[in-house]
């Protein structure tokens, strides 16, 4: 059977993710996955616009991936773009210079797309079964809730409550204050009662954690209580609430210095860890489910699925 190359790149918010491929059939092998820092929401996402030096480090990220991509002979590459340039009033003009430099087509995703794909992602790793579990996947300009079980997606909504969003608002402080805390945490019930209603009509159990910041939370917990465990190896990981509240409160109480020293740490995310943990900590207080799972599957792997399906 005929084997294909692909690489994704998930152009998100603050990182760039890149996925390469190989697929053969109904089938795939992932051959290398990387990401890169381009913080495209930085100074802007608050204007709805990407500043010239967010433009400049998205070039420069999407210079490296390719870099990478280039040492294993792909066949296509499929760009996704999500809430930082679908909200900006230029993200046409950075996915047009993206066109003109690099070669590459991006597809400008929505909200609900998004979750599919996230959805598509998660299951792959996460057992679902008839009960519905909620998904989350915190990204830098939306957060994507998913209520689904094995039949497919219940409900689902992306909310323009991302971490750069925050971060551009809140300007918390470099050891935040309870008070700051507790403004977030009544800016998103404001922004999330599409979500509570969703979650007092399906009874869930399970909340599942998707992203790079839910990764970040795993490998700190991992290191703290697991030492010889390599999460790499693993695709899904269960958090333990009191060990998630451990890492918690010692974000919370340091500064960035700090957090740097936390063995688990992605360096690459040490500005926006405080306000993922108080995000976290969060759902967990509206929404009490009785275990939360961290999948290592998100986006770009829903996004190899559905390319299987419909492209190849």
């Amino acid at each position: 059977m005929e084997k294909t190359r692909v690489a994704i790149i998930d152009l998100g918010t603050n990182t760039f993710n890149l996925l390469v491929t190989e697929i053969q059939g109904d089938n795939y092998r992932i051959l290398t996955e990387t990401h890169y820092p381009a913080k495209l929401g930085k100074g802007g996402i608050h204007k709805s616009t990407i500043t010239e030096e967010a433009i400049e480090r998205g070039i420069e990220a999407l210079t490296t991936l390719l870099i990478t991509i280039s040492e294993y002979q792909v066949e296509s590459i499929f760009c996704y773009a999500t809430s930082a340039i679908r909200s900006a009033a230029n993200g046409e003009s950075f996915v047009k210079r993206v066109q003109e430099e690099f070669g590459l087509t991006i597809r400008v995703i929505p909200g609900d797309e998004e979750a599919e794909a996230i959805y598509d992602g998660v299951k792959q790793v996460v057992r679902i079964g008839n009960d519905p579990v909620l998904i989350m996947d915190i990204g830098g300009g939306s957060v994507e809730f998913i209520i689904a079980n094995k039949t497919g997606i219940l409900w689902k909504n992306s909310f323009d409550i991302g971490l750069a969003r925050l971060i551009e608002q809140f300007h918390p402080s470099e050891i935040i204050r309870i008070s700051e805390i507790e403004q977030i945490e009544d800016h998103l019930d404001k922004n999330c009662a599409t979500l509570f209603a969703a979650v007092k009509k399906f009874t869930i159990r399970r909340l599942v954690g998707s992203s790079g910041s839910f990764e970040t939370l795993a490998a700190m917990i991992a290191k703290a209580n697991y030492p010889f465990l390599d999460l790499s190896k693993v695709s899904s990981f269960k958090i333990e609430f009191d060990e998630l509240e451990d890492i918690h409160n010692l974000l919370i109480t340091t500064n960035s210095d700090g957090r740097k020293m936390i063995p688990g740490m992605d360096l690459d995310r040490v500005e926006n860890m405080v306000l993922a943990s108080v995000m976290v900590q969060w759902a967990l207080k509206r929404l009490a489910p009785a275990e939360l799972i961290q999948s290592s599957f998100a986006l770009k792997e829903g996004s190899v699925l559905q390319i299987i399906k419909r492209e190849l």
